[in-house]
């Protein structure tokens, strides 16, 4: 008696592992093939030499390959316009699969055509209320609270804060003046576990959809933190998620702070900003928002690729005329598992950070 094939099909429209696919084939009175494919989503900024955003790119402008393996887009935005599918995918992509799982894909397309899967940002604040915030404490409230308020094209925010531990005074969600009331509730006190609180932070952004951000003001070095900076940098990669770093002249005058804040945000796609004054802080708000209004997004079904481990991103221009312009996306992701994308598994290492 012939054997039956069974195909099932898990596609997660966001970023959940970091992206990857695999196929695996299980032999019982039936054969199963089973196919995950994951959506790896990329942020993508594009500027001239003096800093200018290059806009009315296209699909066809963009190359993306992954260790080396050249990807095809399946999805394609520009700041906040509608998503443009470019091209199906499938057959060439999942071969090995049979006729089945190119069809599944398809139809999968099909039900995601006239939807955006990066509509809007989802925008996390990280609020320094160490003991380095003293001074200034009220002007970087006002600035944050501005940021706040110019925010265009956002789906919904959240606003925590951080000394030793962290608290969710807003957690996500739509509602602007709920968000500005947590920032008037913060009060200064107690050392600071900045990479502690920022990685409990980005596991927060792992099961949403769409364009993830956190936004980090800090004041001053990080003196009570039990997870190193890596970490946090590799873990945001992984989920695709935007760090932008403010921090003050009280930070930058720490070298080793300067270094990692700016390794860190360049890692993910984001950038660090260093103030000297009130003034500075509100332009370098102003600056992510001019950003986040700016990028392309790009989405890619990976092809098949043995690596389990660390994968490497690589997107260019293409065309002589656009090799002139720099682009900045994060430059990788690794495959989890889901233990690692755990809020409580963190806390239950004994990292000392609590959760209110």
């Amino acid at each position: 008696m012939a054997k039956k094939y069974f195909l099932f099909l898990w596609v997660f429209s966001g970023l959940l592992l970091g992206g990857g696919a695999w196929l695996a084939a299980q032999d019982d009175d039936s054969s199963r093939i089973r196919v995950n494919v994951v959506l790896v989503q990329l942020n993508v900024a594009v500027t001239d030499r003096k800093g200018n955003y290059v806009s009315g790119l296209r699909p066809e402008d963009f190359s993306i390959s992954e260790d080396k393996i050249s990807q095809t887009i399946s999805t394609f935005e520009e700041g906040n316009e509608p998503t443009i599918r470019p091209t199906t995918h499938g057959a060439g992509q999942i071969a090995d699969a049979g006729q089945e799982a190119g069809a599944a894909l398809k139809t999968q397309d099909a039900r995601l055509a006239g939807t955006s899967i990066f509509a809007g940002s989802n925008v996390f604040i990280l609020f320094d209320t160490s003991n380095y915030m003293y001074r200034g404490f009220v002007f970087a409230q006002d600035a944050i609270a501005d940021f706040i308020r110019s925010l265009e094209g956002v789906s919904k925010l959240a606003f925590y804060s951080y000394s030793r531990d962290l608290s969710r005074a807003a957690p996500l969600t739509g509602d602007r003046s709920q968000v500005l009331r947590g920032v008037r509730s913060t009060v200064a006190g107690d050392d600071a576990a900045l990479y502690n609180c920022l990685l409990l932070t980005v596991k927060d952004t792992v099961q949403l959809k769409g364009r993830k951000v956190i936004v980090v003001f800090s004041n001053g070095p990080d003196n009570a933190s039990t997870v190193p900076p890596e970490d946090v940098a590799e873990l945001a990669q992984s989920t695709g998620t935007i760090i932008y770093m403010i921090s003050t002249q009280q930070a930058q005058s720490e070298p080793v702070s300067t270094a990692v804040f700016e390794r860190m945000s360049k890692a993910t796609g984001g950038k660090a900003y260093f103030a000297k004054s009130w003034k500075d802080e509100t332009q370098a708000f102003a600056s992510i928002r001019d950003d986040l209004a700016h990028l392309y997004s790009l989405s890619y079904y990976p092809q098949m690729n043995p690596n389990r481990g660390w994968r490497a991103i690589t997107v260019k221009l293409v065309g002589k005329n656009l090799q002139k312009y720099r682009v900045r996306t994060r430059d990788g992701y690794r495959l989890l598992q889901p233990a690692q994308l755990s809020s409580g598994s963190f806390v239950e290492a004994g990292a000392g950070s609590s959760q209110k």
